[in-house]
Order: C-alpha cells, then structure tokens, then sequence
C-alpha cells in the first residue's frame, strides 16, 4: 500500500513538473503552472517514503527525481516567499495620493451575499473591483453600489460578470471585451485625492480547463500587457487572472508592462482554492508600475466564495517610489514574440469559436 503511495505521489510530482516546461495553450498542460506548491508536497512526502519504503534502482530513480522537482519547483516559487528581497518598497510618502484598492472574485453561485457586503463595509476600499457578479448578485450589493459615485458594471450569468466601482474621481472608465465577448474587463483613468492620475485595469479571463485552451487568456492578459506599456500614467492592474504569478504569460505581463509586484519578497499570499489552506496558489493579483509604494496588502477572509478577498493600499508618488522600488525587469524579444503571438493566437481563436468580441481597451 505505501509503494503503491509513493510511485503515485511520485508520479504526479515528475508529470506535473515535466508538463509545465512545455509552452502549449492546451489546458491539460497549463494547468500545472498552477499547483506548484501541491507538487512540491507531494514530491516532499514521496521522498521521505520512498527511503524506508523502496529498494535498489527504484528508490533511487525517485529520491534523484524528487529532489529535481522540489528544487525546480522551489526556484519558481522563491521569489514570492520572505527569503527574496522585495521589489515595492512599503513607505508612506503622501497621503493624500494613497488609494486603497479592493478585488473579489464573488463566486457566482455563492449566494451568501451579506457577508461580501460586511466585508466591503469593513473594509471601506476606494476601489471595488467584484467578478462573477451577476443580476441578482448586482441587486444585492446594491447599498454598497449606491456608496460609490462611480459605478460600472457588466451583469453576466456565465460566471465572468464584472463590477467596478470607485470613490475616487474618475476621468473616463469604459468596461471592454478584449478579445472574448464574454469576458468583460475594465480600463479607467482615476484621479487619487491629491489630484495625480493613473490608469486602472481589472481582468478577468478564462481558466483552463476542459475545452477551455488559454489562447484567449492568455490574449487579454498580452493586450493589457501592451496596454501599460503605451500609456504614459502609471497603472494599477487587479484582478482575478486565472493565472499564477510564475507563469510564463504572467511574468511576460509583468516585464512588457513594466510592472512590480507587491507580492515579491513578502509571500504567495495565496488565494485559490479558499477551502484548501495549505495548497492554495496566487490567483488574485495586483502589479502595479514602479511608480508606487506599499502601504499593506492582505488577503483576507473567506466569506463563501472559492476565492479569498485581496486589498492593497499602495501611494503613488512616483519621483520617490522610483527611487525606493526595483526596477521594473526589461523585456527581451522573447517577450515581445509571446506578446505579439499571444495576442494573434488568442483573437484567432475567439473568431473560430464564434466569440471575437472586435472590442479593444481605450487609448492608453
């Protein structure tokens, strides 16, 4: 019984580490961009098993394979624990141009509305971005919607529903179907109280999974990607991605964009699946342009969804931020290939499915 455990724990940690150095759209293979952790569990336990409990060239082949896939796996992951230095510097620099900034994915079928409404309350973010949101989810949150003087919302039973609201002064917000017509995004121009603008970008692409490849997703993550970088403003870019932050795709985001993420240094600060505390991976993100600095940023309860609440506070002040944070990683013709190819592929499938929204965010 314990072989049989461990060459099966083996088995899924050599498989999954093997199929996610594959560059493919197909689900079954980007799907183990996303369970690093768990692979790095299982491939601990096989190791320490397979000791006592295997023999001769078997026990060997394994310790030799598990030990390459915790290795492997923990240089992925490295960089989102305590261990790497971070690359936003937490420092308050001016009040009046600090934002607090909300994201939720609401679970559509998560029906326990007064505990998101308690959150929110609690909270009190100047920006509320909430996916998955459908009608009877709009008509709920209505006393929270009727708090903020800019609202925005795309109302969806397919589960990729958006509502952005902001009690920031708002220049211009238009929500937008990058490439899928079912997947809505939202692009704005907000002003913090002090008056200093930035470009705000929340996303929602599919995940993969059966019949679901990430020609799309990854698509809308290239444009937004492509988005930062032409705009002159720094950005904010939250949202549930559907993808991990030590993704290809993402790191390809995070470089074309010019964004930091908070995240580096500090945790995994994990938040899907809400229900499995210890193999939870980083589906909520926010990245944001070196031109601000922390405050904090938490994840926070579980309030019934499968998905973990994330807020920020962050500063814009880019003279000092520039000074104080990393620089942003350069680009190479790598990541312009992928850019350009993500995004060509990802509307070529949309057309073929029947789904091409021909929408595009706004002008930078």
């Amino acid at each position: 019984m314990l072989r049989t455990l461990v060459i099966v724990l083996a088995a899924i940690a050599a498989t999954g580490t093997t199929l996610s150095l594959l560059t493919s759209y197909r689900w079954y293979i980007r799907m183990w961009d996303f369970p690093r952790v768990a692979l790095i569990v299982f491939a601990a336990l096989a190791l320490v098993l397979a000791i006592p409990v295997l023999a001769g060239w078997t026990r060997s082949l394994v310790v030799v394979a598990m030990l390459l896939v915790i290795g492997w796996q923990g240089l992925r992951i490295y960089p989102y624990t305590p261990l790497a230095k971070p690359e936003v510097a937490q420092a308050v620099i001016s009040k009046e141009n600090c934002i607090s900034a909300f994201s939720f994915n609401v679970l559509q079928t998560n029906r326990d509305y007064a505990r998101t409404i308690s959150l929110i309350d609690r909270e009190d973010p100047d920006i509320v971005l909430l996916l998955e949101t459908d009608g009877p989810w709009e008509a709920a949150l209505k006393p929270v919607i009727d708090r903020y003087p800019h609202r925005f919302s795309a109302p969806l039973d397919n589960l990729y529903g958006l509502i952005m609201l902001s009690r920031l002064p708002v220049e211009d917000a238009e929500i937008t179907w990058l490439i899928d017509k079912e997947t809505p995004s939202v692009f704005a121009t907000l002003q913090t109280n002090g008056g200093s603008r930035f470009r705000y970008i929340g996303l929602h692409p599919r995940p993969p999974q059966p019949g679901e490849d990430t020609e799309k997703r990854d698509g809308e993550i290239a444009i937004a990607a492509r988005h930062a970088k032409l705009t002159k403003l720094p950005v904010l870019a939250m949202g549930d991605f559907n993808d991990v932050a030590w993704s290809r795709t993402s790191q390809m985001f995070k470089r074309i964009g010019g964004y930091l993420d908070p995240r580096v240094g500090r945790g995994l600060y994990a938040t899907f699946p809400a229900n499995l505390p210890g193999l939870r991976w980083p589906l909520d993100h926010i990245f944001m342009s070196p031109d601000f600095t922390l405050l904090d940023m938490k994840v926070l309860e579980n309030v019934g969804s499968d998905h973990l609440p994330v807020i920020a506070k962050v500063c814009l002040a880019p003279r000092a931020a520039k000074v104080l944070n990393d620089e942003p990683e350069t680009p190479d013709a790598d990541d312009h290939k992928d850019m350009h190819d993500a995004i060509r592929d990802g509307k070529e499938a949309a057309q073929k499915e029947g789904t091409a929204s021909g929408g595009a965010p706004p002008p930078p």
